[in-house]
């Protein structure tokens, strides 16, 4: 049994079809099909079920599902240890991230990342249903970490490291009655159009929890999916917006308002599966990204 067996079957197990899991691993989909049924051969039974709409684990493919994420991590592990031991990391990280940020460039992290770590494969995606995809994808083994964001207690399976808190503010037009007020009322909201993430963002989530302790209407006009678009969308007068504070900058054109009577708290972070260690190449991501925050 080799360990190109296991990733192949491990990619087709939790993608539940051989396309996925070949551009998963990087191979043509014979490739895929081929090593799959030469492992099956090898330990003499079935371990897929295959379907017109999905690929399916056998009883046998269950049992030797977690074994095979164990034998994967403990190789990854040993790689790690030898390249730390000569001076330099390798191998790939799935790294997922919410595409509202704001913290931290992105671009300018994966590039400084690139440059201090070429011989790591950093791939980058995002969630289109924000940080509630990304730890469903982290839970599904389809991600090794994600900057994720959101409020309450810590998601069973997922480990978060805190990298920054903040509380959402209102952001008006410039032109706004409440404008020229530093503070305002969450009951002095109802009735307001809003510009907000959809639901499974973080901030959405922040703001609807808010809205529903207070027993106020949370009217969502408009949906964007990144902080810039939020703030433009409120300078040109489509609504007003909660938005996470330290994320905002000096906006042109709006003006911010603390929100009384609240729970506004928004928290971004860094999460990772709780069931294996994270990798070198983790907690050197997750060191950059302390080092980002504080020299921002």
């Amino acid at each position: 049994m080799e360990l190109r067996q296991l990733e192949y079957f491990v990619a087709v197990a939790e993608e539940a079809n051989f396309t996925r899991a070949a551009a998963r691993v990087h191979v043509v989909q014979s490739a895929v099909s081929t090593t799959i049924k030469n492992l099956e051969r090898e330990l003499g039974t079935p371990l897929l079920e295959r379907t017109p709409r999905r690929v399916l684990l056998t009883d046998a493919g269950a049992a030797l599902l977690p074994r095979a994420h164990a034998a994967l991590d403990a190789a990854r592990e040993a790689a790690d240890a030898v390249a730390e031991v000569r001076g330099g990391l390798r191998g790939t990280l799935r790294l997922g991230a919410i595409t509202t940020i704001g913290l931290i460039d992105l671009p300018v992290f994966l590039g400084e990342f690139h440059r201090r770590h070429p011989g790591v494969f950093l791939q980058t995606s995002a969630a289109p249903s924000g940080s509630r995809g990304l730890i469903e994808a982290l839970l599904e083994r389809r991600l090794d970490l994600a900057f994720v964001s959101g409020p309450g207690p810590c998601p069973a399976g997922i480990t978060l490291t805190d990298l920054a808190a903040s509380v959402l503010d209102l952001v008006v037009p410039a032109d706004h009655p409440l404008a020229k007020r530093r503070t305002v009322s969450i009951t002095e909201l109802a009735g307001l159009d809003f510009v907000d993430f959809p639901l499974g963002y973080s901030n959405r989530t922040v703001a609807d929890r808010a809205f529903d302790a207070a027993s106020v209407p949370h009217r969502v006009a408009i949906e964007i999916t990144d902080l810039t678009s939020g703030v433009a969308c409120v300078r040109n007068g489509l609504g007003v917006a909660l938005l996470p504070r330290v994320a905002l900058g000096e906006g042109q054109g709006v003006a911010t308002l603390t929100v009384d009577g609240a729970d506004l708290d928004w928290q971004f972070s860094l999460a990772s599966p709780s069931d294996r260690t994270p990798g070198a190449a983790a907690r050197t991501v997750i060191a950059m990204a302390h080092e980002m925050l504080r020299r921002g």
